[in-house]
Formats: C-alpha cells, structure tokens, sequence
C-alpha cells in the first residue's frame, strides 16, 4: 500500500491526534516571534541594541524562515514528511535552548537563525501531512480550519504570553518555554505520525533556491538599511527567478500555481495580512513600554482585546471557510484590519485608551478572520503530490509579510522616534508606519474580493486540471472550493 495512501486510512482518532500533534509545532514557531515583540525594550537594556538590532531578532527569524520553507516543503514530500518533521523539531528545540544562552545581540540574532532552519522544516511539512491525512474535501476543509485558527490565535496570544515571561523570569524565559513543547511534539510524533512522501519526489532546485535566499534576504536588509545596492540585488534575483524557474522541469517554486487566481490572491493576501500585523506590533509593542513606560506585563495586557478577539474569530472563520469558501472571512477580515489601524492612523487611538482598546479589539478581529481562508485557498485544488510545496508557499508569504512589515515600519519609526519620547511626539513619529497597516488591510479586502468569486474558482479547477494530469496522470480535478459546498 502507498504511503500516501496509509496516512489518508488512519482512523479518525488517530487523525484527530496527527492534527493536534500539527498543531503543536505550529504554536511554537508562532507564538515564539509575537512574544519576543514583547521583549524587545528589555533586549534594547540588556544587550544594549538600537532599533535596527531589534528588528533584526524579528526578522533574522522571519527571513530564514521565509527563505528555506518551499525547500523544506518539496524535500518532505521527497524523503518523507515524518523524517523532516522529527528533524526540525529537533533543530528548533537546539536553536531555542542556544537563544536562551546567547551573551550578546549578535549571537542571539545568529541563534534565531539557527531556531528558524528548524521552523522552516514545521509549518509546511505539518500542512502537507494535515492534506495527506484528511483527504475527504469537507474533512480537509475542517482541519485547515483549525489550523488556520490556531496560526492567529498563536499569534495574537503572544504578547499576552511574552509579558507575562518576561515580567515573572525574564526575556530568555520565551525560548526555555519551547523545549518541554518540542519534546512532547516529537515523542507524539514517533508514536502516531506515519510516514508519507510524493509518489513521484521532485528533483532539488539549489539554484532556484540560492535565488530565492538573495531575494528575500538583500530586500529585508536594503528596507532595514537604506541599502540600494542590496535593493539593486534583490531586483536582480527576483528576475532571475522568473526566467530560470519555468525553464526547469522540477522547479523549487512551481509558477504554474499562480494561474489559480485564488492561490495567488491568498499569496498576496498572506503577504498583506501579515505585513499589517507584524507592523502593528511591533509599533504597539515600543509605543507602550518606551512611550507608557508600561511594564512587559501591563503591555501584554493591553493587547489582551486584540489576543481575545484573534481567539474567538479565528475558529468561526475555520468552520466559516469550511461551509461557506473563504470569500466572507476575507472581506470581513479586511474590513477589519483596515479598520482597526485607521483608528490610529487618523484618529490617534494610542492617546485615548477608549480609542486604542476599540483598535485592538477591530483588529484582532480582521487577524483571527484572516488565516482560515489563506490556508484553505492556498492548498484545496493542489495534487497531493506537491502539498508540501503548496503549504510552502502560503507559509512563505506569511512570513515574507512579517518579515517586510517589521523592516518597512521599523524603519519609518527609527526616522523619527526614540525611547522615552513623549506620546505625541511618537504619534507623529509612527503616523506614516499606521498609515502602511491601513493600506495592507484594504489590500486584504480589494485581493480577497477579486480573488475569491466564480472566475476565480474557474482558474483553481483549470490549474488543478493541468498540475494532476502532467504531474500525476490524468484523473478528475478537485475543484478549489469542494469542501464549501
């Protein structure tokens, strides 16, 4: 019997248990980098670190992260899911115990590196077991739900968390949390994880792949450092990728995706969304413990209406998606996100706490609304031979888009603000960083809008049609929305 097929005749139980045991990494990989935003004023104290430092513990995780997920994807399903999954739990867990140790701002950014080569080996291949184990579409549906709810609610639930670490042990508390984590995922996944790999591995892409790194990598640092030779660079690499990639049989990143226009849209939505967030985090994050002079804690805590509603929001939108298609929680979502930040772009919500609990509370709605569809859009209609790939690249832009909202608004904030400035001088200061979360979210609605009707469905069948019968042979297409109907 295939593999493949091993995974999909598990009992629901033991279903049920595979997806929890999924869930698990991706708590950690999340919750991990919104929890540190906590902690970023007591890094700047400890190890005496400027803005620009602070947004490289952020992104120098993101960025790796971002960089190796679609080779982590295509080598699972290549070499076996389960084989890479138990690796990267492996590495992550080493990478958070050596970020617990680092003695300066230089080595924890290194370590946060080597903790991202883990993370990057997680999310994709976990959503790729999650799509060879639930193979019915409603069933599939179901669990990207959940996954999509745990991804915001991880997320949303960091800060709340990191305060009360760093408040109670300290900033090196965050990485120590990991490991007990880490271990139970992976006895549980030795225990009840079956293997699974593609019933045809593609081939590696190193060059694909080297290109992909440049891109990611000298864009992250040219927005960060006002480099335009590195800007000049990703430019370059960005090229490059699209004139080699078609030109390989196997490519790292399969542009025939993108004719889909709903995993295109949940590509750019991904990117838009997560921008929004990481930007508006990291904002909230230095405005209320530089500017407030709240403690880690009482930070945490002011973030708990964005945290609540992300927690609330994020499993209706799974079960939303799964019976309805991902087009109301995408418009809700950007509704929101948009929302949200103009309260502090045009109104100055972080002046009036009425204000800035009604912008957390609007936004963490737009963020718990938003994953759900992304998820489920990225990876419904794909061949189960490339899910790993497929999840990669939904993971990728999520991360491309934290990535490039902490470096955009990081570097807007560190034009003009300072610890210890007084609130309205920050307000000015962050204006335009606010102004950039507002117009993500509005990218939210206009992509998730045009991107999630009857043309678009049309496009997912034609380019699932088309990936089935020249990768797998030919056998009926999956529409993209079967699980909504």
């Amino acid at each position: 019997m295939p593999e493949l097929t091993r995974s999909s005749r598990l009992p629901r139980d033991r279903k049920l248990v595979v997806l929890a045991i999924c869930c698990m990494s991706l708590l950690i990989v999340s919750l991990d980098n919104t929890a540190l935003n906590v902690a970023l004023p007591s890094l700047r104290r400890d190890l005496d670190a400027c803005v620009s430092g602070l947004q490289w513990t952020i992104d120098a995780y993101t960025l790796v992260l971002a960089s190796l997920l679609m080779l982590a994807g295509s080598t699972a399903d290549r070499v076996g899911r389960r084989k890479v999954f138990v690796t990267g739990l492996i590495v992550f867990a080493l990478g958070s115990l050596l970020c617990s140790l680092a003695p300066n701002l230089e080595a924890l950014i290194a370590f946060r590196a080597v903790q991202a080569v883990g993370g990057s080996m997680l999310n994709p291949v976990a959503m790729s077991i999650i799509t060879n184990t639930f193979t019915e579409p409603a069933a599939r549906a179901r669990a990207i739900g959940v996954w999509g709810g745990v991804v915001g609610v991880s997320m949303a639930a960091g800060p709340l968390v990191g305060g009360v670490l760093v408040e109670s042990v300290g900033w090196r508390a965050i990485f120590w949390v990991n490991l007990p984590v880490a271990l139970v995922a992976l006895l549980l996944t030795l225990r009840y994880v079956p293997e699974s790999r593609a019933p045809r591995p593609r081939r590696p892409d190193p060059v694909g792949q080297l290109l992909v790194a440049a891109l990611l990598g000298c864009l992250t640092y040219a927005i960060i450092e006002t480099d335009p030779l590195f800007a000049g660079i990703a430019a370059a690499a960005l090229v490059g990728l699209l004139l080699y990639e078609p030109r390989r049989h196997e490519p790292l990143i399969d542009l025939r995706f993108f004719r889909s226009a709903p995993f295109s849209g949940a590509t750019v939505v991904a990117v838009c969304a997560f921008a929004g967030f990481g930007g508006f985090l990291f904002l909230n994050t230095l405005y209320l413990q530089d500017v407030r002079g709240l403690s880690p804690l009482r930070a945490g805590l002011f973030m708990l209406p964005m945290a609540g509603m992300t927690l609330v929001f994020a499993p209706l939108s799974g079960r939303l998606t799964g019976a309805r298609g991902p087009r109301i929680p995408l418009l809700l979502a950007g509704t929101a996100m948009a929302s949200g930040a103009l309260l502090f772009a045009a109104f100055g919500a972080e002046t009036s706490d009425p204000l800035l609990f009604t912008g957390y509370v609007v936004f963490g709605i737009g963020f718990g609304l938003v994953n759900a569809p992304i998820t489920n859009t990225a990876v419904s209609g794909m061949p189960r031979a490339q899910a790993g790939v497929a999840a990669a690249v939904a993971s990728t832009s999520r991360q491309v888009g934290q990535t490039l909202g902490v470096a955009v608004v990081g570097a807007v904030l560190a034009a003009g603000a300072g610890a210890g400035m007084p609130p309205d001088a920050y307000a000015a200061a962050a204006l335009p960083g606010y102004w950039v979360v507002t117009a993500c979210g509005l990218a939210v609605l206009v992509v998730g809008a045009l991107t999630s009707g009857k043309w678009a469905r049309g496009t997912a069948e034609r380019t699932a049609r088309c990936l089935a019968e020249e990768d797998e042979g030919p056998r009926p297409a999956v529409p993209a929305d079967a699980g909504h109907r």
